[in-house]
């Protein structure tokens, strides 16, 4: 554990907040702007989450934020620690990267801030930002060593093959990824992702998440991905040349599965996992994992498509859930075409709502997981807490940096 913060720097820091409330943007993307004049330091991030979206700065912004309000019981803080150290490690972030970070905050609060900035100031959040950092630092080290002790685990980042690519729907396609090694993979907690380095012509080093779609085992995993429409957009980038360039025998460089969000195994608890397009990655993964091991446990898998032609997985789907009495699958289509038939391609018209979820799935004991697109996330988290669903069942995963989800403030930050 670091040294605790002096009293002296916890009340500097709270009288900060005035400020942050109306100057933390700034402040996070001036911070990114000075960060990434070092293109070594730029290279480490995911770039889709920058630039025209401004997600991560504005999620930053809000962390920052709920940093200062609880600097004095950061307890309400483990779940934001724990998920930005599990993201830490999937981009391979290291201890040596922090000091870079910490110039580039430190001269984004005295750029926007100026005079307000005096010297008090700029020390007590140069101590507060080492005592967070060391604390990352800890967890991450902790998240490596597990991560290379277990059977078929790595540091850093490993070559993997694409062995086998799948068309799932018009633009969706699944990647099987075996190492190029010839050994075992580590297996994954169900919902987990993996991390990629890609360096592309004329576009320089990126980096992505995707979450794993398959069920934890020791040979392979298997990522299922969208084509983003925007080509251009740094979101686009690497999935379109993953649909238009990786075919079987491509190499791909590899981090270790990562994440906070996966499925709670040591229950047999019911469980709703409910998602929205490519959300479906990680509850397919679920889906496979308790029909493995747990066939018996009550599961309801609830989908939301545009309509046929984007709905990916679901012969898989509907296989897996063949002939198993305590596994329900409800497809929901928001704006199916002619060909779509109710009963056969979907079940219900329309989006999945909260009051849907209450009245059709067993609300007293199950635990919700969700993952897909900002605006389904926000409707389904924030329905299903005013519902009376407690916050601890609600879990998501969200592509992308978690910012304002909730409309409950600490949950959100």
């Amino acid at each position: 554990m670091p040294t605790p913060l002096s009293a002296r720097t916890i009340a500097v820091v709270k009288a900060t907040i005035p400020a942050l409330e109306t100057h933390g943007l700034t402040i996070t993307r001036r911070m990114y702007e000075r960060l990434f004049q070092n293109t070594d330091i730029r290279d480490l991030f995911n770039q889709s989450h920058h630039g025209e979206t401004g997600s991560q700065p504005k999620a930053l912004a809000l962390a920052v934020l709920a940093y200062a309000r609880n600097i004095d019981n950061l307890g309400v803080l483990t779940g934001a620690v724990e998920r930005i150290a599990q993201k830490h490690v999937a981009l391979n972030i290291l201890p040596e990267h922090y000091s870079f970070v910490a110039d580039a905050l430190i001269g984004a609060i005295q750029d926007v801030l100026g005079e307000a900035a005096t010297p008090e100031i700029v020390e007590a959040w140069g101590e507060a930002y080492w005592f967070l950092a060391e604390l990352l630092i800890g967890r991450e080290a902790t998240i490596y060593r597990d991560l290379a002790s277990k059977s078929g685990g790595w540091n850093g980042w490993r070559d993997f093959v694409v062995e086998s690519v799948t068309p799932e729907s018009e633009i969706i396609r699944s990647f099987v990824l075996v190492p190029a090694d010839g050994g075992p993979v580590l297996r994954h907690e169900p919902g987990q992702y993996l991390g990629f380095l890609l360096d592309l012509p004329g576009r320089g080093v990126l980096k992505r998440n995707y979450s794993i779609s398959c069920a934890p085992n020791d040979r392979a995993y298997r990522i299922t991905v969208k084509r983003e429409a925007k080509t251009e957009h740094p979101a686009g980038l690497v999935s379109n040349w993953l649909h238009d360039a990786a075919i079987a025998g491509t190499v791909l460089k590899v981090a270790a599965p990562a994440g906070d969000f996966f499925l709670d195994r040591s229950s047999n608890a019911p469980v709703v996992l409910v998602s929205g397009g490519v959300g479906l990655t990680p509850m397919v993964s679920m889906l496979e994992s308790i029909t493995e091991t747990t066939p018996e446990r009550p599961t309801w898998f609830v989908h939301s498509a545009l309509n046929g032609r984007v709905h990916a997985l679901r012969e898989h789907v509907r296989n897996l859930a063949a002939n198993r009495d305590n596994l329900r699958v409800r497809i929901f289509y928001t704006a199916p075409e002619a060909q779509d038939r109710v009963g056969e391609a979907y079940d219900i018209p329309g989006p999945v709502t909260a009051e849907w979820l209450v009245a059709n799935t067993p609300s007293e004991q199950a635990t919700y997981y969700l993952c897909g697109p900002k605006s389904f996330l926000a409707s389904l988290a924030n329905g299903l807490v005013r519902a009376g669903i407690p916050a601890e069942r609600v879990r998501f995963e969200f592509f992308g940096p978690a910012d304002a989800l909730l409309e409950e403030p600490k949950q959100a930050a």
